[in-house]
């Protein structure tokens, strides 16, 4: 069934696909799958060049075990309120934690990430990621060193003196800010490639096609950004179109 759990079977089916090079999306339409499905179960087992298919059918039974055996989450979890459906909100916190895999981070630092997102305080201490994420201090601690010099998360001691982490209104706003340097960073040193390569040979006029069209990307991504930066600060209302508009709360 489509909408099953994976079987060892087709687990071993997209290790042979990885094997073969096959696409995610071929692999899935040979299973009768979601390419979602495919992505994220090789994405949480270890990514393309590293994935086998026993190992990734007994993670998957050891958390099947845990959610069975696991106490309800203590104050301060991510999701236990509002009338949440749990099963539905796991699965949309793994969906969240693959993206942010495909984006670029390690398991572990989107995994405690994407806990921050869902957490209705937009914060938690390091003991409720631990005990949320079922794992050890130390991982938990890696990771959000690793926000932190990203500039995707601030910490901050509590009335108890427990560190606290938060991800801010402003952090998708840092966040592309850095993404849109990043890309200036590449115009600049394919620019700095034209003078070496030599000005009107070819690998310098790709060069200079990429510096420009860098810049290009880099300048558009920061004015789009200011100018909507106020979305991140605004109230959605219940509309005709079902979102808000920037500044619609404001008088």
């Amino acid at each position: 069934m489509p909408g099953g759990r994976l079987t060892q079977q087709e687990r071993q089916q997209i290790a042979l696909g990885l094997a073969d090079g096959l696409a995610y999306a071929e692999i899935a339409r040979r299973l009768d799958r979601p390419t979602s499905t495919i992505t994220r179960e090789v994405m949480r087992n270890g990514g393309p060049t590293a994935y086998r298919a026993d190992l990734a059918h007994r993670a998957t039974e050891r958390r099947a075990h845990r959610r069975k055996h696991t106490p309800p989450r203590g104050q301060g979890a991510p999701a236990q309120s509002h009338g949440r459906d749990d099963e539905a909100l796991r699965e949309y916190e793994e969906a969240f934690t693959t993206l942010l895999m495909q984006q670029g981070l390690p398991k572990m630092t989107a995994r405690v990430l994407t806990c921050l997102f869902i957490a209705d305080a937009g914060s938690l201490t390091a003991s409720e990621l631990v005990q949320h994420l079922q794992v050890s201090p130390a991982s938990v601690s890696k990771a959000i060193a690793f926000l932190e010099d990203q500039g995707l998360i601030r910490r901050e001691r509590d009335e108890r003196r427990r560190e606290r982490y938060f991800v801010d209104n402003d952090v998708w706003y840092q966040s592309t800010i850095a993404s849109a340097r990043g890309v200036a960073q590449v115009a600049e040193t394919a620019r700095q490639g034209v003078g070496v390569l030599g000005r009107g040979t070819p690998a310098a006029a790709r060069l200079e096609n990429i510096a420009r069209f860098s810049d290009f990307i880099s300048e558009s991504i920061l004015r789009a950004a200011e100018q909507v930066r106020e979305v991140l600060y605004t109230k959605p209302e219940a509309s005709s179109g079902g979102s808000a508009t920037p500044g619609s709360d404001r008088g």
